[in-house]
This record gives structure tokens, sequence and C-alpha cells, in this order.
């Protein structure tokens, strides 16, 4: 899966950042769905995901991130994917 990740920093530090995942045109966000370790599943209105928000990049490891993914009926993503969640 290549869903580009977009991350958020202060101070030089990872703050937030949002991983997008496949959309049809003119998806939007519906509703919010927490789950563990400061991720939030994005839904569109019919249910689909669309997004996961990652509200604590520092507790975010790919085992976690991964298990959310496959929850999803997702495939998981290499741990580069997730590498600059780590950057400073």
């Amino acid at each position: 899966m290549e869903a580009p990740l977009e991350v958020t920093y202060r101070h030089g530090q990872p703050f937030a950042a949002y991983f997008r995942l496949p959309r049809r045109e003119g998806d939007r966000v519906d509703r919010s769905r927490p789950w563990e370790a400061g991720l939030v599943v994005d839904l569109a209105p019919d249910g689909r995901p669309i997004g996961i928000e990652i509200t604590e990049p520092a507790r975010t490891d790919v085992a976690t991130f991964n298990r959310l993914l496959v929850s999803l009926d997702l495939d998981p993503v290499d741990a580069s994917v997730l590498a600059p969640l780590s950057a400073a």
C-alpha cells in the first residue's frame, strides 16, 4: 500500500501526522473513531476508512500501526513508511 504520510513538526520534533488511505473522488470525513496509542481513524459516510490521524507520534510504533491497518482489512506497511515519525 502506498499512502502519503504528512507529518507536522514543532521545534524539530514530530507533533502530529496524517496517513492518507485510498479515497474516492469527493470522499470526506464523516466521523472519526479513536483507536489506541494516539491513533484516530477517519471514516467516509459509508464507513470506509479514508485516513488515520496520528496524534501522538512518539507513542506510535510500527507493530501497533500495522495491527490497526490489518483490523481495517488493509495491508501492513514497512517500518520505513513511519520513519519520519522518529525524525528530529
